[in-house]
């Protein structure tokens, strides 16, 4: 088990919560560390545990899980990967500006969530594939200003990490972007790396609506 992917999650409904629990705990090469039934909780085992993932709720009490994961972030504790039962909503975004590295629809199927679980932990940002392209357009609609929304920070870019940004604009996997590039996986993670450093961006997603933007 020391290679499985260590999971925390939150979710203040204890029957959803247990089957989501049971679902991550039928994958051999996930293990799941600890439950959280709202947001304050969730941040403190965060803390205790330092899981590898976070699987978020976003609607929980006492501290929801937009500002849960805004914690969870700053604080470089975990990943996470938001559970809504909406496909765009106000909490959706707020989660992805908060740092989150995608989120997924609670009527995802089981196998897709642990996949989902295991392309997060490889580093790879994710969002429900049904909403992907609607939502990047409408966060990118948005008026919020990015942490590198000036045009002027892709100047600090190489010409393949543009290459690369705009390939996670269009919210292509490392492997797409590989063959689309015709550049190794591993290559194509050091550039995704160092370009999120340069755009101080906390996730893919954020480089995938950055990119959007600015036209990339």
């Amino acid at each position: 088990m020391s290679s499985a992917v260590r999971v925390l999650v939150a979710e203040d409904q204890s029957a959803v919560r247990a089957g989501l629990v049971l679902i991550l705990r039928s994958a051999p090469d996930i293990e799941v560390v600890g439950e959280a039934a709202d947001g304050e909780q969730a941040v403190a085992l965060a803390r205790e545990l330092r899981p590898d993932l976070v699987l978020m709720d976003v609607q929980m009490p006492r501290l929801d899980g937009v500002s849960a994961t805004r914690q969870v972030v700053a604080e470089g504790l975990a990943d996470v990967l938001v559970l809504t039962t909406f496909d765009l909503d106000e909490y959706v975004f707020g989660a992805l500006r908060a740092g989150a590295s995608g989120f997924l629809l609670k009527n995802t199927e089981a196998k897709d969530l642990v996949e989902a679980v295991r392309t997060v932990a490889r580093g790879e940002g994710l969002i429900a594939p049904a909403v992907t392209r609607r939502l990047i357009a409408e966060f990118a609609a948005k008026p919020v200003r990015q942490p590198g929304a000036d045009p002027a920070v892709l100047d600090t870019l190489t010409r393949r990490e543009r290459e690369v940004l705009a390939c996670l604009g269009e919210g292509l996997s490392n492997a797409d972007i590989a063959t689309r590039l015709d550049m190794a996986e591993a290559t194509v993670k050091t550039h995704v790396s160092r370009l999120l450093a340069k755009l101080e961006l906390r996730s893919r997603v954020q480089a995938a609506v950055l990119a959007q933007e600015l036209g990339v």
